[in-house]
């Protein structure tokens, strides 16, 4: 469900349509996308845009209430995935909703993407900075 305004209008209309336990998938630039799944291709030239940068306009404008990232992510780049924990810590302050975190291996993610209503693909070049979000309700 839509929180706010977000001026990019793939991006836009994918959160409006989403219903409860929906997902999306943010991925850095590597991650492959099913054919047969939507993909919004943000990526310009290599870290444009930034997966945080995308996280934080996406966070903005859709209510969560999970998330899942492969377990490879915490070990092989850790700064990213602490400033993505943070981001999803705060979320949970500002909705006063608590968000489950999941953890599976980079090829269960892979797998699981393919139920994401959509894949938006970031110019990052950090290894694993993918997250599946899980569409909540604001009420």
């Amino acid at each position: 469900m839509k929180k706010s305004a977000l001026i990019n209008a793939e991006l836009s209309y994918i959160v409006a349509t989403l219903g409860h336990t929906d997902e999306i998938t943010i991925c850095d630039a590597g991650l492959p996308i099913p054919d047969e799944t939507q993909r919004i291709d943000l990526a310009l030239i290599p870290g444009v845009p930034a997966f945080i940068d995308t996280v934080k306009a996406v966070l903005g404008e859709m209510q969560i209430e999970g998330i899942v990232l492969a377990e490879e992510f915490l070990h092989v780049s850790p700064d990213h995935h602490h400033a993505l924990i943070e981001l999803i810590r705060n979320e949970e302050e500002l909705c006063g909703k608590s968000i489950n975190i999941s953890y599976v291996s980079h090829e269960e993610f892979k797998v699981h993407t393919q139920n994401s209503k959509a894949v938006i693909r970031t110019g990052e070049c950090t290894p694993y900075a993918n997250v599946i979000f899980q569409s909540g309700v604001v009420f």
